[in-house]
C-alpha cells in the first residue's frame, strides 16, 4: 500500500488539525484552562483503553497541549478492557470506553484498589458492519446473517458468501473484526451472537485492537466484512460501503434516535483520586467537557454528539463528583433509560 493511501486511513493527526481550525475560528478552545488568561497547567495524565474513543481524547489533549504545553498527555487504545485493568490498579488517571464498566468483574478490582470513578457518557457511536467499497452486490445485512457469520460454529464452515445469502455470490469471506478485549468486541459479539458468555468465531477472522488496521484490510480486500466505530468508517467513506442493519442504515440521525441496531454510548471514567491528587487532571476533564469543546471534539471525531439534555446531564455528574455506575450487571442503564439513570444518580 503506497504512503499517500495508507494516510487516508489514520484517524488521528489530520482530525486533530481539523478541529484546531474549527475552534479557532470560533474562538479558541474555551476556557480558563491555561492560555485564556490563567496560569498554564503541567503534569503528567495518561489515558487508556477504547481505541474508539481514543480519536475524541486525542484531540482533545492536543487542543489542550497547544494552550498548555507543559502538560505531558498520553493516550492509548489498547482496547476498554485493558484501559479497565489500569484504571482499576491506579495506573491511569482517565479511561476510556466504548462500553461500560462491568459491574460484576472491574467495579471489584476498583474498590479493591480505593478507586472511585466518575462515569462520563461524552457520545454515541454505531458499530458500522462494511465491505469494500468496489463490493457490487451486498447493501443490506440482517442481524440473523450476521449472526451466521460470527457465531462460534462459523467457524471453518461459513466461508462463502452465499452461505449467508442465497444470491451472494460464491466467494470467499474474509471477516475483519477487533480484538477480545476491545469493547466494540464485546458489544458486537453480545449483541449478535446473542451470549456474553459465547465468544464468536476467531481462528479464520483477522483481529486486531487498531482500528486502522481493520480499515486497511477491508480496503485491501474486494470480499472482506469487517466492523468497527463510526468514526472509523465516516474517516474512509472513499474505501468503505456501511451495510444497512435489518434495515436501517448508519447515519448521525439513526444512531442518535437509537434506530440503528448497534449504536451505543461512549465513555470516559475519570479517577477521584487523580482529580484530587493530580493538578493537571481537573483542567484537562474541565476543558474536554466544556459547553464549548465538547461538541466540536465529537464532531471533529466524526462520531455522534449527545442531545444537550443527556450532554447537560452528563456534565452535571462530573461536577457533582457523582460516582460509580449507573449500569446494572447485565450492562442496561438502571431504569432503562441513560439519561434518566443520570438523573436518579445526582
Amino acid at each position: 500500500m503506497s504512503g499517500i493511501m495508507r494516510a487516508r486511513f489514520v484517524v488521528g493527526t489530520a482530525m486533530v488539525l481539523a478541529l484546531s481550525l474549527v475552534v479557532a475560528a470560533c474562538g479558541g478552545g474555551g476556557g480558563d484552562q491555561g492560555g485564556g488568561g490563567g496560569e498554564a497547567v503541567s503534569g503528567e495524565i495518561t489515558i487508556e483503553g477504547s481505541s474508539t474513543v481514543q480519536p475524541i481524547s486525542q484531540a482533545a489533549a492536543e487542543l489542550f497541549r497547544e494552550e498548555n504545553p507543559e502538560a505531558r498527555i498520553q493516550v492509548g487504545g489498547a482496547g476498554t478492557s485493558d484501559g479497565f485493568e489500569a484504571f482499576c490498579q491506579g495506573d491511569t488517571q482517565i479511561s476510556d470506553a466504548s462500553r461500560p464498566i462491568d459491574v460484576a468483574e472491574e467495579v471489584p478490582v476498583c474498590e479493591e484498589n480505593g478507586v472511585e470513578f466518575i462515569e462520563i457518557p461524552v457520545a454515541f457511536d454505531g458499530i458500522s458492519v462494511v465491505v469494500n467499497s468496489e463490493n457490487d452486490f451486498a447493501t443490506d445485512v440482517t442481524t440473523e446473517e450476521l449472526k451466521t457469520m460470527w457465531e462460534p460454529a462459523a467457524e471453518g464452515e461459513i466461508t462463502q458468501w452465499s452461505q449467508v445469502r442465497s444470491e451472494w455470490p460464491d466467494e470467499e469471506i474474509s471477516l475483519y473484526g477487533p480484538g477480545t478485549e476491545s469493547g466494540t468486541y464485546e458489544f458486537f459479539n453480545e449483541a449478535i451472537v446473542g451470549n456474553e458468555e459465547e465468544v464468536s468465531r476467531q481462528s479464520d477472522v483477522e483481529m486486531s485492537e487498531d482500528d486502522n488496521v481493520l480499515v486497511q484490510g477491508v480496503a485491501g480486500d474486494q470480499n472482506a466484512l469487517g466492523y468497527f466505530g463510526y468514526s472509523y468508517y465516516e474517516n474512509n467513506r472513499q474505501d468503505l460501503k456501511a451495510l444497512a442493519l435489518d434495515g436501517v442504515e448508519p447515519s448521525a440521525e439513526t444512531i442518535r434516535s437509537g434506530d440503528y441496531g448497534l449504536s451505543r454510548p461512549l465513555f470516559i471514567y475519570v479517577s477521584v483520586q487523580a482529580l484530587e491528587n493530580n493538578a493537571a487532571v481537573q483542567p484537562f476533564v474541565d476543558f474536554y467537557l466544556s459547553e464549548q469543546n465538547l461538541n466540536r471534539l465529537v464532531e471533529a471525531a466524526r462520531y455522534v454528539t449527545l442531545p444537550s439534555s443527556l450532554s447537560d446531564e452528563s456534565r452535571a455528574q462530573y461536577e457533582d463528583r457523582t460516582t460509580g455506575t449507573v449500569f446494572t450487571e447485565e450492562g442496561e442503564p438502571k431504569g432503562g433509560d441513560l439519561e434518566g439513570a443520570l438523573q436518579q444518580a445526582q
